[in-house]
């Protein structure tokens, strides 16, 4: 089997003279790199790496924000063989260190700043002498093989230290390969502020590449930085998670003195678009094309697609299985199902998980990803996104999704956005407390919000507690950090007056 090595970019693209990226640096200045100067500085970022001794399979951990350096170095780090690990800048420095000896880094390279903080023992090399390597056009990259690993992408760790999963070459090159044949980015100027230490800016960021298609980057999400490259640059095709559409919508004076009327895809991903998120990316984008995207680390992105029939999918699904993606759901009892677990098997999924002989293999006898995410499918063979079995919890004998209440409270007129996390109860085990951010211009009342769920959906499901805020904490990947809510309700529940307590 030939293997084409997931750093090396096709020959059109390598000569293609449009910038590769472009990152803006505020009063109206950028930096940019051509496809053509990204591809010298890959090889030579290779060559040095391979000059200093560093042998194919080794492992050279990334620490920084995003940045064209970053994407060089993560380039070059693929072409020589070795395997790149990009690591949240977001972890504590204690599971920072423990990720690095887990992975066996021989060398970290990132941002000055951050490479600092690190034990005096690492060999490090900063993102800022790069751009002292001179230019390599003709290099050998790394021949890999079917099983040669590339990248190791630790998970967020929200229970526990963080995973480690292992992606081969061959894997992510096919994930590539399968979507540049669907020609989602044709024509399009792509608009990235995810970090490239997540799955889904990493992949995005090799596509673009094998597109040639010009990407917008930013170091991190901030939300005026955000509205105002799509209008510099007239982006096209932009990914969102829902909280950043929270605080777009904040931005009511900025939204309307800016023109985003260029964008034509928005590509949703980390929670279900629901009607009420739906019609507030129809505000701010009229006319674009609402993808609701889903993909894991461990499975890749490529899950689902359109229906063979031309179905139109509800609102909610997240469409119709990939024809190159075999899927199927697995209920309570191990049985199949219409609702249940999902489990996956396609040429992206992992080798498995990192020197964790302590986690149970998350695969089947015959070969499939056991996600740990719940769906429902429906009778044409849409899939729609129910929870993560983790998540569930039970409240006086009832299972819960957070899901489910965030969906009811999301109905509200007046709610923007809801975030339901599982605290303990004496009585009932757990119940679930909410956050709520409320539309702008809306007057909410939490205990309004409470009697209206007990109306409009069973009584089981309704928050116990609800509290107003302006905006979630987010997580170093830009979903909201439960965790960081979880402890704060707590926080307030350990200190409310009885009276409080009964409301």
């Amino acid at each position: 089997m030939t293997v084409t090595n997931l750093g090396a970019l096709p020959p059109s693209a390598r000569h293609n003279p449009l910038p590769a990226f472009i990152m803006p640096q505020g009063e109206g200045q950028e930096q940019a790199i051509t496809f053509g100067e990204l591809d010298a500085r890959a090889n030579a970022v290779g060559a040095a790496l391979q000059a200093r001794g560093y042998q194919p399979g080794e492992r050279i951990a990334l620490l920084g924000r995003n940045s064209i350096a970053f994407i060089t170095a993560f380039l070059g780090i693929l072409r020589a063989g070795l395997v790149a690990v990009p690591i949240s800048i977001k972890f504590p420095a204690a599971t920072l260190e423990k990720i690095l000896d887990d992975c066996d880094a021989r060398l970290v390279m990132g941002d000055d700043v951050l490479l600092a903080s690190l034990a005096a023992t690492r060999s490090r090399w900063s993102f800022s002498e790069l751009v002292t390597l001179a230019p390599v056009t003709d290099y050998d990259a790394f021949a890999p093989q079917a099983d040669s690993l590339a990248m190791l992408l630790y998970t967020s760790g929200s229970t526990g230290m963080p995973k480690g999963v292992r992606l081969t070459h061959a894997s992510h090159r096919w994930v590539v390969e399968t979507r540049l044949a669907a020609n989602e980015l044709a024509d399009q100027r792509v608009l990235i502020a995810a970090p490239f230490y997540h799955m889904n800016a990493l992949a995005l960021a090799l596509l673009t590449l094998a597109s040639g298609v010009t990407t917008i980057l930013l170091p991190q999400f901030q939300v005026r930085e955000y509205i105002a490259a799509i209008a510099r640059y007239r982006c096209t095709w932009i990914t969102a998670v829902p909280p950043m559409i929270a605080m777009m919508m904040k931005e009511q004076a900025l939204l309307a003195e800016s023109d985003l009327s260029s964008v034509r895809v928005v590509r949703m991903g980390s929670a279900p678009v629901n009607e009420g998120l739906f019609n507030q990316i129809r505000q701010i984008w009229p006319n674009g094309r609402i993808i609701n995207a889903y993909g894991t680390t461990e499975g890749g992105p490529i899950v689902f697609g359109p229906h063979p029939q031309g179905h139109a999918a509800p609102l909610q699904s997240n469409g119709y299985a990939h024809p190159a993606v075999s899927l199927r759901l697995r209920d309570k009892q191990g049985q199949l199902s219409d609702h249940g677990v999902l489990e996956m098997k396609s040429p992206a999924l992992m080798q498995g998980y990192h020197q964790r002989p302590d986690v149970s293999a998350p695969f089947t006898d015959d070969g499939y990803y056991i996600t740990g995410d719940v769906f429902m499918c429906d009778e044409h063979g849409f899939y729609t996104f129910i929870g993560r079995r983790d998540d569930m919890f039970v409240c006086g004998g009832e299972n819960i999704y957070p899901g489910e209440v965030e969906k009811l409270l999301e109905q509200h007129p007046a709610v923007q956005q809801a975030c339901v996390v599982a605290v303990n109860d004496e009585i009932k085990g757990s119940k679930p407390v909410a956050w709520i951010i409320p539309r702008q211009g809306s007057v909410v009342r939490p205990e309004e919000i409470k009697a209206w769920t007990l109306e409009n959906g069973p009584a089981y499901l309704h928050p116990r507690h609800i509290w107003l805020t302006d905006s979630f904490p987010l997580a170093g990947t830009n979903k909201v950090d439960k965790q960081a809510l979880r402890a704060e309700a707590e926080r307030y529940l350990a200190t409310a007056t009885d009276k409080e307590m009964r409301a």
